[in-house]
């Protein structure tokens, strides 16, 4: 067995035998230390791995087949290390996944803030801006007709996919798109800035069923999200809403503190949610007594895409007897990860805090139960029915 091998192995074995070895100075001081014959690699942790290695002798001299390479063997001990800890949040991630990874959170690449879309299969790509974004800035109007990019025909045979891709690419740079304007029979050459993409997250209105009833939609957590909201409930509120429907459906999370702030316009001030931490402890998140709508009947919908930050949401909002949920049980993603580099370009995701609710119900693989649960037939989705929204609807009524 060379040195070379024991010491890749040595490293990720450490992360099952020693728990200290989760924390950041594993990954910096410590593994410095290790590399260099430091406390790390003292007798007693080389005994702890002797039965790994009286294994492993085995394998080297019996097995028939080809062994793998040693950075192989090295992530398979990694691999394997964290699958004993039933967490499927703390992960390996291969050196080639993980530059990938760190491509797409530099987000260097930008758009240009537009719908695409084929309405008759072997029609058109037809555009639809998003407003306050570059398409719409350049001149792009709702329906206009895309029959080149950068002086390419857009074909027929071309997916929505394809032409989209042509559209992309790296923030700053110029794309020039060849349109026809809805009415019009005139090319024209309209050239667009890639930027990055404001979506908003936030869309509302009256409910059809009631006018008294306001609907908002809430698709992800953002540093917009919580204005938006506010401009959602005071628009409602003109128009004549009573009453609120916040639907956390497909929402898949992002930022707390956005969490916490669009709790702060339904709670008074109290507890939204606990973070534990292995680090720092207990922590609190709290709203304020600067509340939006205060008394405002309220029902959350959620169903299995309502994740992380979301759940954190409706947990607050019914543990503080300020809303029901409404549709079917969430996710179950109430966690938080580090993400530590290792030397050969992988990395390892390892869950650092779990959030509980204000009432300290786990969200973390276990998700939130709705209050009234309702099932979604396949009649539904033909007919394009929204049973779970009608319900919250009728439980509003009912109020």
């Amino acid at each position: 067995m060379t040195n070379r091998i024991r010491n890749l192995l040595l490293i990720p074995l450490l992360l099952l035998l020693i728990a200290s070895a989760f924390g950041a100075g594993f990954l910096t001081s410590d593994y410095l230390r290790f590399q260099h014959g430091g406390p790390l690699a003292a007798a007693d942790s080389s005994d702890r791995l002797h039965l790994f290695w009286e294994a492993w002798g085995f394998v080297q001299n019996h097995y028939l087949g080809e062994l793998p390479d040693d950075n192989e063997l090295a992530h398979s001990a990694i691999r394997g290390a964290l699958s004993s800890l039933n967490d499927p949040y703390t992960v390996f991630i291969e050196p080639v996944a993980r530059e990938q990874e760190r491509i797409t959170l530099r987000g260097t690449f930008g758009g240009i803030g537009a719908t695409l879309s084929r309405p008759d299969e072997d029609g058109d790509i037809i555009l639809d801006p998003i407003p306050g974004n570059p398409a719409e800035a350049a001149g792009i109007r709702t329906g206009d007709r895309l029959i080149a990019v950068d002086g390419e025909p857009i074909s027929i045979a071309m997916t929505v996919q394809e032409v989209a891709e042509l559209i992309r690419g790296e923030k700053g740079t110029i794309v020039v798109l060849t349109v026809i304007h809805p009415e019009e029979t005139e090319r024209v050459d309209i050239a667009v800035e890639r930027d990055d993409i404001l979506l908003p997250s936030v869309t509302y209105r009256l409910t059809l069923e009631d006018p008294t009833i306001g609907y908002i939609q809430l698709s992800r957590f953002s540093g917009e999200s919580s204005n938006e909201i506010a401009q959602a409930v005071n628009a409602l509120t003109a128009d004549g809403a009573e009453k609120l429907i916040l639907d956390l459906r497909h929402n898949g999370g992002g930022l707390v503190d956005a969490a916490v702030s669009v709790a702060d316009h339904f709670l008074s001030e109290g507890d939204v949610l606990f973070q534990v931490s292995r680090t720092e402890g207990e922590r609190f998140y709290r709203s304020s007594n600067n509340t939006l709508a205060a008394d405002k009947p309220l029902i959350v919908l959620v169903n299995g895409g309502t994740a992380s930050a979301s759940e954190i949401l409706a947990g607050a909002l019914r543990d503080r007897d300020r809303a029901v949920l409404v549709g079917q049980p969430t996710f179950g993603k109430g966690s938080v990860q580090l993400v530590y580099d290792l030397s050969d370009g992988s990395s390892i995701h390892v869950t650092s805090s779990r959030w509980f609710t204000p009432a300290r119900t786990e969200i973390d693989q276990q998700g939130l139960t709705p209050d009234y649960e309702v099932e979604i037939t396949q009649e539904d989705i033909d007919n394009g029915r929204d049973p779970i929204l009608l319900r919250a609807v009728e439980l509003l009524q009912a109020k």
